[in-house]
């Protein structure tokens, strides 16, 4: 038969295009026998599926008269076989390798220690160590390396180090090996540590020929200093690490990319970029070229440290080098730029990857949706979910619970709906219970218990089946919403439908509900059933029923269940104690209050500001002024007094009539920096007003609305005191008070408007105005009067009489504070003849004899300066009005005359 040498490639393609079934009549057909066994070595290596591989090897061995067993071609087979984890074919390999006398070389330790690391069977692997051992075979440095890599993926780094250690001294033994946890066996069924210690092992194999090593060892290769390195560096050894790299140095065995890569790592991963970026420069010098593992490397360290400079040219050094940016490359990229917020990048980047067809990985689509999300993009961030997550074969199930979750973080329930049922399902996209948690959550967040419930309701018949997770979500969401029976019941349907045992968590937050609720006996009932099913309840669980019971005043009960919760040896904490206390302060026992307060102050750290407060709120309450002004400055030289320990106490004093240290109590509390919502600026706003402190009342509003903070019923109820205290035309003060309970559009922007121009903020007072300047829905007078008010009172007169003008064109007639206000702005306008106009009115009557209009028209007399004029209306004014108290009377004009003779 002629050669077949030559024609390698011809024979290669023969049996690839082979069916299974027939490669035996391809390998006869192109005399794969006739090849030399290098050629067969190649034929066997070049097979990518394990059967034909096997299939092969079984033909060569049936060639008896041509082929010549050898370790190589079992070697190939072995790793085919055991990295597709085919360990019964891999046995009867193993063993017709015994039937040929084909002794087991360190190579053929070293794969079947490399497949079963790779299967997950460390101990397994290692075995494959001693096994080669009781054969007085001594393992190469290849072999080593690879036990010694298996050790070191496996986390053993002190056995890792300490075979690599025997090794170098000439000792073999593996000591510790029998304390690595088994793993799991293969899905098959079979053990393969059984199949290891009852098959494999019995096979008689002849006695290796290599039966001694040499006494001292040194490592010759590159990959040996390489995992040493990697398991000095995975253990956190960092300096073991470099001193393994200077050695390897001196032995003059030539780094590598990887020697570099692993090496830059460990130098940036302990802050010093700068010796990564030498180690980048003796790459250089070397000869080594960075492959794109290195620049990945770099770019993590820099986004880690923040250096955006060197972050970007580091990327550009890849576009530079001409290397391909991988998918790690690309991820790292997105993911430290999103994490700069860098928007502009991110779009850049995007658009790159796009020109050059690359898919951005699953894992940074979250990524980039969350950032957009964070950014307030919304639409940017649909927009990308809607061009990128919309795949053909769809994202994993993580993937898509994780951008649902970003939206369901920002409370955005639409937007995570709509990619629960988007067009993801266009594709045949099956949900997962991930997406179904993570969209009850965002319901959650928006307190949309129906349609959390709902979509709870809908999940069985979509063939997904509610996890623990589900449950906890929608109890924990169900008693957050103060639906404390809705809770109960899913707790029963977890436990008793779905078989799951809920967590202590689960049961505090249902007892917690129902405690809320005032349904202390359900609570008690809930906590009997956390006991029934073996959930052992926390200190958390206990201060919650304790509270419950100091809640409706039940100091027996609460004090059942701190006798118990002592008991189980729990500790006794703050929360609990002050429980207590609040119970004793429900029915007047203050001095059981008291001694448990002074218990408190053994605890490290003494009493909590809450158990504080309460003793104050039971102090005020009984009028013991030194007792609470002790405890509420205990608190305030600590620096612990919050908003409740000062509103206590300036509420206190208003009550005891001690009004100036209410005052001081006030001014305290606003510098101290606890106005942090709208009733605490309520509380101070109310102690200013009481004590005259008008324009710092108007200052604290503003400083509310800065805040975005906005004001409810109690503070437009203190502005219209305020008004009132400010001298403001009555007349105007009720018809803003009208209005605003009417809740006619821009009432409210009215009456801030007016507390501006009365204590003076007139740039405040114009900003509130500017809100209905442009309104398009038709204003009434209020509105108007508050403009024209504060218009005039800015100064800007020609502004205010146009409002008045255009308050005409509406077709609104003027009322009596409109002519207020409109006399107000001729005064401060110098405007004699404007004045005279609306008293000339006043005076025969067009207009309503009122007090506060003559009021109004003597003080712009004032300032306009005609103090004569306003002489006159103030004297007309007290003859009109005092005619009218007359008028009233039962007195006659004989009588007055009787009284003039007299006199």
């Amino acid at each position: 038969m002629p050669s077949t040498s030559g024609h390698l490639p011809r024979i290669l393609r023969a049996i690839d295009d082979s069916p299974e079934d027939s490669i035996e009549q391809t390998l006869e057909s192109t005399a794969v026998d006739d090849l030399s066994p290098k050629q067969q070595t190649v034929v066997l290596q070049s097979q990518r599926d394990w059967r034909r591989c096997l299939r092969i090897l079984r033909w060569l061995r049936s060639r008896t008269e041509n082929y010549v067993p050898n370790p190589i071609h079992y070697n190939i087979v072995i790793r085919s076989l055991g990295r597709s984890r085919q360990w019964d074919d891999l046995r009867l390999c193993w063993i017709d390798m015994a039937i040929a006398r084909v002794p087991p070389t360190n190579n053929t330790y070293a794969i079947l220690i490399d497949v079963y690391s790779r299967a997950g069977l460390v101990k397994e692997a290692l075995l494959w160590l001693k096994h080669m051992r009781s054969r007085g075979l001594y393992p190469d440095e290849v072999t080593m390396n690879t036990a010694v890599r298996v050790l070191k993926d496996a986390g053993e780094f002190d056995l890792a180090e300490s075979l690599f250690v025997d090794w170098c001294a000439g000792r073999d033994e593996l000591d510790g090996s029998d304390s690595i946890g088994d793993d799991n066996n293969s899905a098959t069924g079979i053990s393969p540590k059984h199949f290891l210690l009852t098959e494999l092992f019995r096979v008689p194999l002849p006695k290796s020929i290599e039966k001694s090593g040499p006494s001292v060892r040194k490592p010759k290769l590159a990959a040996t200093y390489n995992t040493l390195i990697d398991l000095y560096a995975k253990a956190g050894r960092l300096a073991d690490a470099s001193d393994a790299f200077a050695d390897m140095l001196r032995t003059g065995i030539a780094p590598d990319t990887y020697t570099f890569n692993t090496m830059i790592y460990i130098s940036g991963h302990r802050g010093d970029l700068s010796e990564a970026e030498q180690l980048l420069g003796k790459m250089d010098e070397r000869g080594i070229l960075p492959d794109i593992k290195t620049f990945n490397i770099l770019l993590t360290l820099y986004a880690s440290a923040g250096n955006v400079k060197a972050f970007f040219a580091c990327y550009d050094r890849i576009k530079g080098l001409k290397l391909r940016p991988d998918v790690v490359t690309h991820r790292i990229v997105l993911h430290s730029l999103c994490q700069m917020k860098l928007v502009r990048e991110v779009d850049k980047m995007i658009n790159r990857m796009e020109r050059f067809g690359v898919v951005i990985d699953e894992q940074s689509l979250p990524v980039v949706v969350k950032l957009y999300v964070d950014e307030g993009m919304i639409e940017k961030a649909n927009g990308f979910y809607e061009k990128h997550c919309v795949r053909v074969g769809g994202i994993s199930p993580i993937n898509y619970a994780a951008i649902i979750d970003v939206y369901a973080e920002k409370g955005l329930w639409e937007e995570a709906e709509a990619v629960f049922l988007g067009k993801g399902d266009a594709i045949g996209r099956e949900k997962h219970v991930e997406e179904y948690n993570v969209l009850i959550k965002a319901y959650g967040k928006a307190r949309m218990c129906d349609k959390a419930f709902a979509l709870f309701g809908g999940m069985r018949s979509n063939g997904v089946w509610p996890d623990e997770c589900t449950y906890n979500s929608l109890i924990q969401m169900a008693s957050v919403c103060e639906l404390p029976v809705k809770a109960r019941g899913l707790l029963v349907e977890m436990r008793e439908k779905a078989g799951f045992r809920p967590r202590y968590e689960t049961f505090s937050a249902v007892i917690a509900s129902h405690a809320r609720m005032g349904l202390v006996s359900d609570a008690v009932n809930v906590y009997e059933e956390m006991m029934r099913s073996g959930v052992e309840p926390n200190e958390v669980v206990y201060g919650t029923l304790i509270d419950a019971f100091a809640e409706v005043g039940d100091v027996d009960g609460a004090l059942l269940y701190y006798s118990i919760m002592e008991e189980s040896g729990l500790p006794v904490n703050q929360i609990v104690l002050t429980s207590l206390i609040k119970a004793y302060g429900k029915v007047g026992h203050w001095e059981d209050a008291q001694e448990l307060y002074s218990k408190m102050m053994d605890l490290e750290g003494g009493p909590d500001v809450i158990a504080s407060n309460s003793m104050i709120k039971i102090y005020t309450g009984l009028g013991m002024v030194q007792e609470a002004k002790s405890v509420f400055s205990v608190l305030r030289d600590k620096g612990q007094a919050d908003g409740v320990s000062f509103t206590t106490m300036m509420y206190f004093y208003k009550s005891m009539g001690m009004l100036n240290k209410a005052m001081e109590v006030a001014q305290e509390m606003q510098r101290s920096g606890l106005l942090t919502d709208c009733a605490s600026f309520n509380n101070v706003m109310a102690s200013y007003v009481t004590n005259g402190y008008l324009k710092e009342c108007g200052e604290l509003l503003h400083s509310m609305l800065v805040r975005k903070l906005l004001p409810n019923a109690f503070t437009f109820k203190l502005m219209f005191t305020l008004l009132k205290k400010g001298h403001f035309p009555i007349e105007a003060v009720d018809q803003l008070e009208s209005s605003y309970s009417a809740g006619k559009p821009y009432s409210r922007q009215a009456v801030i408007a007016s507390v501006f121009s009365l204590m003076g903020l007139h740039d405040l007072a114009v900003e509130a105005c500017e809100a209905f300047e442009k309104a398009d829905t038709l204003l009434d007078n209020t509105v108007y009067n508050a403009a024209i008010l504060t218009y005039g009172a800015s100064g800007n007169v020609d502004k205010a009489l146009n409002t008045f003008m255009r308050m005409q064109d509406e077709g609104l007639k003027p009322d009596i504070v409109t002519y207020i206000n409109l006399v107000c702005c001729y005064g401060k306008a110098r405007m004699i003849e404007g004045v005279k106009r609306i008293y000339s009115r006043l005076n025969c009557g067009d207009i309503e004899c009122n007090e506060s209009l003559f009021k109004a028209i003597s003080d712009a007399y004032k300032d306009a300066g005609r103090r004569d004029l306003a002489a006159l209306v103030d004297q007309e004014m007290k003859f009109n009005f005092y005619m009218e108290q007359e008028s009233g009377s039962e007195l006659d004009v004989e009588d007055e005359e009787l009284d003039v003779d007299d006199e």
